[in-house]
């Protein structure tokens, strides 16, 4: 007779039709997202309202240090694939994550510095692996996997939703480094939740690196990564990065890795495989482009729910971070019911691929974005305005999302060969460092522009044309990954 913990979880259907593991990465992932997006909420409020920073410098941090969280995935996922395994990297990670955020709450810049570094470093290692193992959960083939990522996804925002709250209602009544610690507390129950129930609802799932499952063959061999397959394309990428970012270390950082990475990942593939991996980093390009957009939400858009906003909506007087729960709660309202819809559209065959969804979701956030536009011209004027016309952006902006980043991590399931995937969600995830690192600066040119309305105008057009442009090139897309369901 099997055993329980040796059942298949692919074959388990008790969470709500999916297995029961991806119940426990929810829980996992939901406990280590409030801790990012409560210490994202805090960071560029904390630089210039507590310690007195320029706008600009502290755009410019804030950058850095979320550019740097989605930068270090790739490695994360590299090692992961080659020596941890997806389970012991993501216990290293959280348990460095929680570290992190305590000594955030220490005084002093030291430990400020300190504890940021060690979040950047968890993270790599979280990140990766536990959407990685998600895909896991589910067979070749399987139709429920796009909805089980967007399920999965709701874990994602629900912690997201919870953060910026406490550890923003934290820094009002206690202190700045109260909210930190929150951070820290909430990292460690998640580890420990997840650590008791891991053998039960995940089986065997992770333990072994996935180069070590694999047998070694003739083709495989020539096929292995090679780190010297990355060596160009660090060149290349460390200069371009050097170059756009006017010599800045992080952009610097962020091109060598990226180039690296999608160096080792099509120089190690061959025939359809090169193909669907060429595909995977055109549709990483696109949604670069949404996360720009996106990540305006911690620093510009935070700056704007501070200075130019009535902080008074639905009847209640909130704090400047509460306005950036309106995103992960919105999108915990929409997640089932566009669950629901591609999984409706599926089962009729009329389901639309990745690419015509992350071409949708670009062409909604730039439409949202044209409502800070509006709020632009009153300020431009003098005066403060509505926090509706943050929540109608942050709204549509988590529209935008779910058509794009849980299919795109689902996308990465499917179309990138099986001993590349952490490597592979790791190149997904950079499309967040790049972004990141670019809305910062980008934020950075609102701290020097007079008119807000002109600024918000950015995103606009950079949202929509890169979806129209997007639209084009999907049968072109289609044809790439002929042989998988993207």
């Amino acid at each position: 007779m099997t055993s329980p913990a040796a059942t298949l979880p692919q074959d388990d259907r008790a969470f709500f039709g999916h297995p029961r593991g991806l119940g426990l990465l929810f829980v996992a992932e939901m406990w280590e997202r409030f801790s990012y997006y409560g210490m994202r909420a805090l960071l560029v409020l904390y630089l210039v309202n507590a310690v007195g920073w320029k706008d600009a410098d502290a755009y410019r941090l804030y950058g850095t240090y979320t550019g740097m969280v989605w930068l270090t995935p790739m490695i994360g996922g590299f090692i992961a694939d080659r020596y941890l395994g997806t389970h012991r990297a993501l216990l290293f990670g959280g348990a460095i994550i929680a570290v992190g955020h305590f000594v955030l709450a220490l005084p002093g810049t030291s430990a400020f510095y300190a504890g940021l570094i060690l979040v950047v470093l968890g993270t790599g290692l979280f990140k990766p692996n536990a959407s990685t193992m998600v895909g896991q959960l589910y067979a070749p083939g399987d139709r429920r996997r796009d909805a089980g990522f967007t399920i999965f996804y709701m874990g994602i925002n629900l912690g997201g939703t919870l953060g910026p709250i406490v550890c923003g209602n934290l820094r009002q009544d206690v202190g700045w480094h109260a909210g930190f610690a929150a951070a820290g507390v909430g990292m460690t129950l998640g580890l420990i939740m997840y650590a008791a129930a891991k053998k039960k609802y995940l089986g065997q799932i992770g333990d072994a690196p996935s180069a070590q499952r694999e047998a070694v063959t003739p083709e495989s061999a020539a096929n292995a990564i090679k780190p010297m397959h990355g060596v160009v394309g660090a060149i290349v990428g460390g200069a371009l990065g050097w170059f756009s970012g006017s010599g800045d270390w992080a952009a610097t950082a962020t091109g060598v890795v990226t180039g690296a990475s999608i160096a080792m990942a099509v120089l190690s593939s061959h025939g359809a495989e090169r193909t669907r991996v060429i595909a995977l980093c055109l549709i990483v390009a696109f949604v670069t482009v949404f996360w720009v957009a996106y990540e305006q939400a911690g620093s510009s858009m935070n700056i704007f729910a501070d200075r130019h906003t009535d902080l008074i909506a639905f009847g209640s007087k909130h704090t400047p971070e509460w306005f950036q729960t309106i995103q992960p709660g919105s999108l915990l309202l929409l997640a089932p019911v566009m669950a629901a819809v591609w999984q409706f559209l599926a089962a009729r065959g009329w389901e639309p691929s990745t690419a015509l969804k992350v071409a949708l979701g670009l062409i909604v956030i730039g439409l949202g974005f044209l409502f800070m536009v509006s709020a632009g011209r009153a300020v431009d004027g003098g005066a403060k305005v509505s926090g509706y016309f943050l929540v109608i952006t942050y709204v549509l902006s988590e529209v935008g999302e779910l058509m794009v980043s849980p299919v795109g991590l689902s996308y990465v399931t499917k179309v990138a060969p099986a001993r590349l995937g952490a490597l592979m969600m790791g190149v997904f995830f950079l499309s967040n460092s790049a972004a990141n690192k670019i809305a910062g600066m980008l934020a950075e040119v609102s701290a020097t522009m007079t008119s807000q309305a002109s600024f918000y105008m950015i995103p606009v057009v950079t949202s929509i044309g890169a979806g129209l442009l997007l639209v084009l090139l999907v049968p072109v897309l289609k044809k790439m990954t002929a042989g998988v369901a993207a």
